[in-house]
């Protein structure tokens, strides 16, 4: 693969460092920049976002007939990459989860009237979706085989029942995908549907308080009583639920390390730029060796992620799943943005571990990198499974 950007694809990833730089990073230091969930402010969001679109930069992901830029994914990578350097850059481009995810499996799978009805409005900005699958112990996690919510069919609709929990983006959500059980079929037992946030028969139960910042809508528990969903609103098939899942959660685990790779990197900016001025008994940290190990190890394990995340990307623009190469840059990006800001976090000192820099707020966001979208451990039992089936094969060159 050549890691060399074309000229449209470089000039945007400039664009968007450059409106990052000018915008949204001087925002940060302002606390009334911040909702009461420790997010950007929801005004200034729109008119972040209302200067985003104005300079091209929005829905990078999308088609351009869209209203995107359609970028492929290993361009999304270079670009996504910049625009979280600010804790603030992905929700400004319309290109947070779950919303990123959620419009990219809608304009692989849906149909031509429910991308109309169901994906465009979200690509334009005028309402957010989110992404129901998970459920409380003893239903799905990891295993989507052990989903207890039920779609029963009834003529021409489906009756929905259960619960679903940290559902990310719920409570601003007006869109939905929901994944319910249509059968016992070990592969074929799931279904997709569309609902909106207006639709009778469900509730959100509570926004559930979490130990880091958390997404736009916060991560909530809903319950569906006699849910009706007309089939016209069931994306792909019945059975397809299952399938559509992989789909989505491939890229959108992908789009993950992308972004988690922009705040790797913002934090050792932040560290770099202190050990650079900030001297002890005479000497500047930057020229202490301890501290030169510690940033040297940081930069290397960012260096390393981007190349297995762009790798990942690639293999997914050829047509492959990439399930092996996204699930070693799910573990390897997760650790690495834990690496970087709890070494930049040593190297400041009291100043990172306060308010002072945005460094307290990234490490408390990077806990749950190594639990969304498959904990570190469900992604290893896959690299493993591929490990003994194919030996040798396994690093393939083709």
């Amino acid at each position: 693969m050549d890691f060399i950007l074309s000229p449209r694809v470089e000039e945007c990833r400039q664009r968007v460092r450059a409106f990052v730089d000018q915008e949204l990073i001087p925002l940060e230091s302002d606390p009334g920049s911040f909702d009461e969930h420790e997010n950007i402010d929801e005004s200034l969001l729109q008119r972040m976002r209302a200067k985003a679109k104005d300079r091209g930069l929005w829905s990078l992901q999308m088609p351009q007939e869209r209203g995107g830029q359609g970028l492929s994914m290993s361009e999304m990578a270079a670009c996504y990459e910049e625009m979280n350097r600010s804790i603030f850059g992905p929700v400004v481009f319309n290109s947070a989860a779950p919303d990123d995810g959620n419009m990219m499996v809608l304009n692989k799978v849906a149909t031509e009237s429910q991308k109309e009805r169901w994906l465009q409005p979200i690509i334009n900005g005028d309402v957010r979706s989110s992404f129901v699958m998970t459920e409380p112990a003893p239903g799905s996690g990891s295993d989507p085989g052990m989903m207890l919510t039920t779609a029963v069919r009834k003529g021409n609709d489906w009756v929905i029942n259960g619960t679903k929990h940290f559902i990310t983006g719920a409570g601003v959500a007006s869109h939905f995908i929901l994944i319910a059980r249509t059968s016992d079929d070990a592969r074929k037992g799931l279904s997709a549907f569309l609902f909106h946030k207006d639709d009778p028969g469900w509730e959100i139960v509570r926004r559930i308080p979490i130990m880091g910042p958390e997404e736009h809508g916060g991560h909530c528990e809903l319950r569906f009583t006699d849910m009706v969903i007309p089939d016209e609103n069931r994306l792909m098939e019945v059975g397809d639920g299952l399938k559509l899942t992989q789909i989505r959660l491939g890229p959108a685990r992908l789009t993950h390390c992308m972004r988690w790779l922009g705040l790797s990197k913002r934090s050792l900016e932040i560290a770099s730029a202190y050990v650079s001025e900030r001297e002890s008994f005479g000497v500047r940290l930057a020229d202490r060796e301890g501290v030169q190990w510690l940033l040297g190890e940081a930069a290397m394990g960012i260096q390393i992620g981007r190349l297995l995340t762009m790798h990942a990307a690639w293999k997914l623009d050829q047509g492959d799943f990439a399930r092996k190469e996204v699930s070693m840059a799910k573990v390897a990006v997760s650790n690495t943005l834990h690496q970087a800001v709890d070494t930049a976090i040593q190297l400041c000192g009291a100043r990172g571990y306060s308010k002072d820099t945005p460094l307290e707020w990234i490490y408390r966001y990077a806990r749950q990198a190594r639990l969304v979208d498959g904990a570190s451990e469900v992604h290893k039992m896959v690299l493993s499974k591929n490990l003994l089936k194919e030996g040798s094969d396994f690093w393939t060159w083709g």
